[in-house]
């Protein structure tokens, strides 16, 4: 029987999923329905294994349907262990978080409301939601309401209430984001080597390094706090030769931690720095408030770059990588492989390495790292290795970009490998 390689798979539009311990991140609606939203997803990918088996031979046409049934096999254990997950930290944490009306981990009695007229609160008030801040993003010029709920009343029945009373307001609850990637995994043994040094700072938004950056901040409860992820993501970037970085720390201490809020007002502390190159490598469900934070963002000149998660390429999409104008960001591994257990966005830029890297965790040590968590701040040092060559973007990265895969962008590798010579 004919093996079912990744470039076959590939010309289907998806790959092999990982197993469940490999994934993280939170997925839009994953707790009601998950099943049938998997369906769906996984309909265009089943639909054209069946007109691929249709026209190859016997034995081939055999290995593609054995191939196909793990690869669905895969994405239900994938979505199962998800739930679970989910269920865990909600069960845990119940004095702090609670689900929204997507299904969605998010802060516990509390929704946002993006800059309300005066009419809009007197009708919040009337219901019983009560304003407890108010956060001014001036570089931004974002400005974040935050009501607390109703006694009794759960998050998603806050947000369809207050949905029905104000149906011209901008509404969402405070959803969490989860790191893509683990500074404790086993693997490979190959350290980041040192680049040439660059002048253009970056800034990252994770949880806080336990080195020296040039500036750091904290925006979660007991922030700043060194953690494993933001360590080896610093650990990172100064390999890849970025000389000046700026740590927003988002996590900190407690369940709350990679709240949109505090990710929005990262990124206007950053803008406010003047830091315009900026990597994410965290995913989740997509939030208005960060959203538009997003934009206002690119508007002011940043170049942006988020990892696309780790939770396959069945997974639904993943932000804020899946925000227009953010450079999406996949992995490979020491060969260059697409790495299995790579989630997706909207769009996909670009691809860099991954796996088989060591970087140092919280404690200093050099530890192997895999995921697409540790590819997003490559991406990031190319893009400032562009700013000091004052490069047009992305014509400077699409020229650097090793095309891999089908000719052309893909849905594996987007348009290119980038910061081979990192390693």
């Amino acid at each position: 029987m004919r093996t079912i390689t990744p470039a076959l798979l590939a010309a289907l539009g998806a790959t092999t999923l990982a197993a469940p311990a490999l994934a993280q991140g939170i997925v839009p609606g994953i707790g009601q329905g998950f099943g049938n939203s998997l369906d769906n997803r996984l309909d265009p990918v089943l639909d054209r294994a069946r007109q691929v088996a249709n026209s190859v031979p016997g034995d081939v046409a055999q290995a593609l349907d054995t191939a196909t049934s793990t690869m669905v096999q895969n994405a239900r254990a994938l979505a199962a262990a998800r739930v679970d997950r989910i269920d865990r930290l909600i069960r845990q944490n119940r004095a702090t978080l609670e689900r929204d009306a997507a299904g969605n981990p998010a802060v516990k009695g509390e929704l946002l409301l993006m800059a309300p007229e005066a009419a809009m609160l007197d009708k919040a008030r009337a219901l019983g939601f009560a304003v407890v801040g108010n956060e001014r993003l001036a570089s931004l010029d974002l400005t974040v309401t935050r009501l607390s709920i109703p006694q009794g009343m759960t998050l998603a029945q806050a947000q369809s209430t207050l949905g029905q009373a104000l149906p011209d307001a901008t509404i969402s609850a405070d959803v969490l984001h989860f790191t893509a990637g683990t500074a404790r995994a086993r693997g490979g043994t190959m350290h980041l080597g040192t680049m040439p040094a660059l002048q253009t700072p970056v800034g990252m938004i994770d949880g806080a390094p336990a080195q020296a950056v040039d500036a750091l901040q904290g925006f979660a409860p007991g922030a700043p706090a060194a953690s494993d992820h933001g360590s080896a993501v610093a650990n990172l970037l100064s390999g890849a030769g970025v000389r000046h970085i700026l740590a927003a720390d988002v996590y900190g201490h407690g369940p709350t931690g990679g709240n949109a809020l505090a990710i929005a007002r990262a990124v206007d502390w950053l803008i406010g720095r003047q830091v315009r190159v900026i990597t994410i490598s965290l995913v989740g469900p997509a939030s208005p408030v960060l959203a538009r934070a997003m934009t206002a963002a690119l508007q002011r000149g940043a170049v942006i770059v988020a990892a696309v998660g780790n939770d396959g390429p069945a997974a639904p999409p993943a932000y804020p990588a899946s925000y227009p104008g953010i450079l999406a960001a996949t992995a490979v591994d020491a060969r260059n492989r697409a790495l299995i257990e790579a989630g997706r966005a909207l769009h996909l830029d670009y691809a860099a390495p991954g796996a088989g890297l060591r970087a140092a965790n919280a404690r200093g040590q050099m530890v192997p790292v895999r995921g697409t968590s540790f590819a997003a701040p490559l991406v990031a040092s190319r893009v400032a290795a562009a700013r000091d060559a004052h490069a047009a973007l992305p014509q400077a990265l699409d020229r650097e970009a090793i095309d891999l895969g089908p000719r052309g962008p893909d849905q594996q590798y987007g348009r290119g490998l980038l910061c081979t010579i990192c390693r």
